[in-house]
């Protein structure tokens, strides 16, 4: 087996194209034999994108995560490092490639005396290793650049805090559920004082002793809960439940719509999921609702996850608004085929003429709820100045200049500004912002139309340029930030269309069921479901999709190219698994009304959930697409769909009949 290939894919498959940037932890990475420090029954796994285990119910951990956490802590070369945790040693064999001494602690006799083994083996002599609790340190070799935990701790040890040298960094994985932590780093700024970041959702082994846990509970790691078993208890008697209360349909066209829309009652705000981005039967069936919506319920909003300046393209067309469109093309950015796609377009088509007839408050408009459109919305905020204030824009370039340079890697932005490698831009985006907001009446007057999508890129622009400084370390907080974004959008949306106004919200499921019923609220995280739940209480409805098997649109990698990807069939425990077994192929399932009650607690057990996004990995299902949850917690109502296919994307020579190729260009 040619491990020297595998390690280098593994650099740049799963560390460099995940966003690691450190040339020497890519170095490092790239030099250290996972193989030589894991048992050789495991051996041929050892470039795989999983930890292992090693013995005494340890791990090693993902190569991923090993690169992550050593890039946090921001090593030149030639520190003197403090790890605990060294379990089969391969951590500290990376530190050793880039730092100039390595000290180790392992508090299980047995791993330590492998670790050494593996390490001599191995030729580094610059590590060192204890056996002890390593949660006291090391005090015989203070003070420490840098400190690297390697298992979960209740909180950060204060042994370890003052091992510190001033200006060293630690980072440690803290939590008080075992299940779950989140990973942070500490910096010793002066004599007692600390700061901390949050960098990420984790989950590691705990950390035992006299400042971790108490008592041991050996957990393997995993990036995320699981309930899974070798032989699961399955029911016999559940899908039959299931398909009684279900309203059968065979297509989605087909289905019968009228008793949803009269669970769905007076609700103000209908939040419609898809358990993936790819799946043409979400699109059509959820399309075929929002329809009904709009002409039998007066919604008169569709706000999608989408970003707002290709959404007011879509806008423009619909509501046949006498402005200019705007240049560029809508969708153009990875991933195109999630909103770029014949289903897309046979709606927006219908409802260009179904609102052709009407007066403009009456018609129905398209909204985008996301934050990635940094540059396009800088541009749209400028460009609405030029026309209206063409002082103030002259200002606007000058401040949102601060940002030029990173247009091609927005990332990249996040990165240099908390490396101190470059300013951020944060007092300038917000100034921009507030200026915009303090001549809101002189603006709104002329053309409310036109400052709500100014004032709108402006807010894009202040959250992105955050969440860009934050998502680089993939922390809980840039998941809430943007789920907060889009459900301050929708707000502000319905307070322009007035009150009583009523909006249907397209989404992913991750994004639309409560949170609060699903393993994401033991991470801390919220989403655009939650938030309406708590706002508009039995005035929101949430709707989730899933399927068993078929085909989906999705990438391999971000950025990557798009494929038609086979849906691997369910997982035995998953909610999915229950409803394949009904063999019908669809339902609609009310979770909430009182004749279903029975549904509803036979459901509520905790159960695996399917979600895929753009990136669909089959190889790795398990740990890349399943989560926990409570279905009848999470949702109002579910749909399910036994067997699907893939979106169509549309390509340029089919539009090239359709008139000025509007709204999506080609």
């Amino acid at each position: 087996m040619d491990f020297a290939q595998q390690r280098k894919r593994m650099v740049a498959e799963q560390i460099a194209a995940r966003g690691v940037r450190d040339r020497n932890v890519l170095n490092a990475m790239g030099k250290v034999r996972r193989e030589a420090f894991l048992p050789k029954y495991l051996q041929e796994q050892a470039y795989e994108d999983t930890p292992l285990p090693i013995a005494e119910g340890q791990t090693i951990s993902q190569p991923y995560i090993v690169a992550y956490m050593i890039e946090a802590l921001a090593l030149q070369g030639g520190e003197k490092v403090l790890e605990l945790g060294a379990g089969s040693g391969y951590a500290a064999a990376v530190l050793a490639e880039i730092a100039g001494q390595v000290y180790t602690i392992e508090r299980i006799g047995q791993l330590a005396e492998k670790a050494a083994s593996h390490l001599i083996d191995e030729g580094y002599d610059n590590v060192h290793i204890l056996h002890a609790d390593g949660t006291r340190g090391w005090v015989d070799h203070t003070p420490f650049d840098a400190i690297l935990v390697s298992a979960g701790a209740p909180e950060v040890p204060e042994s370890l805090k003052n091992q510190l040298a001033i200006g060293g960094r630690m980072v440690i994985p803290v939590g008080t559920d075992t299940r779950a932590q989140e990973l942070i780093r500490i910096t010793h700024r002066e004599e007692g004082q600390f700061d901390r970041e949050d960098l990420a959702d984790v989950r590691f082994v705990p950390l035992i002793g006299e400042e971790g846990w108490e008592v041991e509970e050996p957990q393997p790691e995993t990036t995320r809960p699981r309930v899974i078993q070798t032989r699961p208890r399955v029911s016999e008697t559940l899908p039959a439940l299931l398909s009684r209360r279900g309203e059968s349909f065979e297509t989605p066209e087909a289905a019968d719509l009228d008793p949803l829309l009269g669970r769905i009652g007076n609700a103000r705000v209908v939040l419609i999921g898809e358990a993936s981005h790819g799946t043409s039967e979400f699109y059509r069936l959820r399309a075929c609702i929002t329809k009904r919506l709009i002409e039998e319920k007066g919604f008169t909003i569709v706000a999608a996850e989408a970003d707002w300046p290709d959404a007011a393209r879509i806008d423009h067309y619909v509501r046949h608004r006498d402005v200019p469109p705007s240049e560029w093309t809508a969708f153009a950015r990875f991933p195109t085929w999630m909103w770029r796609n014949e289903e897309v377009r046979d709606f927006i088509d219908w409802l260009h003429k179904h609102n052709a007839p009407l007066d403009m408050p009456q018609r129905t408009g398209f909204y985008g709820l996301d934050l990635y459109s940094l540059y396009n919305s800088v541009r749209a905020v400028i460009s609405y100045l030029d026309d209206v204030d063409p002082d103030l824009a002259t200002i606007a370039r000058w401040r949102y200049g601060c940002l030029s340079p990173w247009e091609g890697d927005p990332a990249a932005y996040g990165h240099a500004a908390l490396t101190g490698a470059y300013r951020n831009c944060e007092q300038d985006v917000v100034q921009m912002l507030s200026e915009l907001y303090r001549k809101r009446q002189d603006y709104a007057h002329n053309d409310g139309e036109r400052f709500l999508d100014a004032s709108q890129n402006a807010h894009l622009i202040a959250n992105a340029e955050r969440y860009y400084r934050i998502m680089y370390y993939g922390s809980r907080a840039s998941w809430n930030l943007r789920d907060r974004h889009m459900f301050d959008t929708l707000v502000r949306v319905m307070d322009h269309h007035g009150k009583g106004s009523k909006a249907v919200v397209w989404a992913h499921n991750s994004h639309i069921g409560d949170a609060s019923a699903t393993e994401m609220s033991a991470r801390g995280e919220f989403n655009i479901g939650e938030l309406c739940r708590k706002a508009f209480g039995d005035d929101s409805y949430r709707i989730g999709f899933g399927t068993d098997h078929g085909t989906v649109a999705a990438a391999s990698n971000w950025d990557g190219p798009m494929e038609v990807k086979l849906v691997r069939p369910s997982h035995p425990q998953s909610y999915e698994q229950l409803f394949h077994r009904t063999n019908k192929s669809g339902l609609i399932l009310p979770l909430k009304d009182g004749h279903v009650l029975d549904v509803a607690r036979e459901l509520t057990q905790p159960r695996l959930e399917r979600a895929i996004g753009v990136i669909y990995r089959p190889e790795t299902e398990v740990a890349s697409h399943y989560f926990e949850a409570e279905l009848p917690r999470q949702f109002n109502e579910y749909v399910w769909i036994d067997r699907t296919k893939a979106v169509t994307p549309l390509t340029t020579g089919e539009m090239q009949g359709v008139p000025d190729t509007y709204p999506f260009g080609v």
